[in-house]
């Protein structure tokens, strides 16, 4: 049930007819695992917490560097040189006190993922490599966990919803090259609000989905490109030779 405190903070989202009381304690049991708490992680991580999830898990690894700050919204100068993880565990605390947040500052990988992984009801792919998405694909498919993937570089945005039973195949499919490609946004950059809007839409599509609104880009593959303020869509296949996903259905 929900107490006074939460039909007060929360009550512009209970007075949606898709939401009301029954979807804000299904926002209230879940547990969204985000990977990466960067330019997709900080905002993406702001609305699930200012929305009621009931439990973050916040993973991360690096320490905030000041190149960070041009993007990543959730933090400030004064964090410099301190781990993102715990700077978000405490900010996003501190925005909602009703919610609970863990820091996972180790980096994810192996069992580790996995466990983490099998923790949530599902998982925010907002990391900066190709490597690691390849990892969490893997391992969401492996735990039969959804996944809502997003990245952007220079002035382009991308948004892949993954759900059981992958009838659509997996982001493996779409990207079976496991090498890094250049360029990345290390080296051609990338502008805040491409970031903040992917990551925005993360959040979105997680609380449709937990509240038991079916996700429309499911199995599809959302481009932005920011410049023109355009968007393309592309349906997904499963690939026939995916040792990933293949079987799984």
């Amino acid at each position: 049930m929900l107490d006074d405190q939460e039909f007060l903070r929360y009550s512009r989202q209970l007075l949606l007819d898709d939401i009301g009381e029954d979807g804000q304690e299904k926002l209230k049991h879940a547990t969204i695992l985000i990977i990466g708490l960067g330019g997709l992680g900080s905002p993406a991580s702001l609305y699930l917490a200012a929305a009621g999830v009931g439990t973050l898990l916040l993973a991360d690894n690096d320490k905030l560097h000041v190149t960070n700050l041009q993007r990543q919204i959730l933090y400030h100068t004064v964090d410099i040189n301190q781990f993102k993880a715990i700077l978000a565990q405490h900010q996003l605390q501190a925005l909602n006190p009703l919610i609970k947040c863990i820091a996972l500052t180790r980096r994810l990988k192996g069992q580790a993922l996995r466990n983490a992984i099998a923790r949530a009801d599902l998982v925010l792919d907002c990391c900066d490599n190709l490597v690691t998405r390849h990892a969490i694909n893997a391992a969401c498919i492996a735990e039969r966990k959804t996944l809502i993937s997003g990245s952007a570089i220079g002035f382009c945005g991308q948004l892949l919803v993954i759900e059981p039973p992958y009838q659509y195949g997996c982001f493996n499919c779409l990207y079976p090259e496991k090498v890094e490609v250049q360029p990345n946004c290390r080296t051609v950059g990338v502008l805040g609000p491409v970031v903040g809007i992917i990551g925005t839409l993360q959040a979105l599509e997680a609380i449709k989905i937990l509240v038991g609104l079916p996700s429309i880009i499911s199995g599809k593959l959302r481009l932005f490109d920011a410049k023109q303020q355009n968007w393309n869509t592309l349906t997904l296949r499963q690939a026939s030779d995916c040792l990933v996903c293949r079987g799984k259905i």
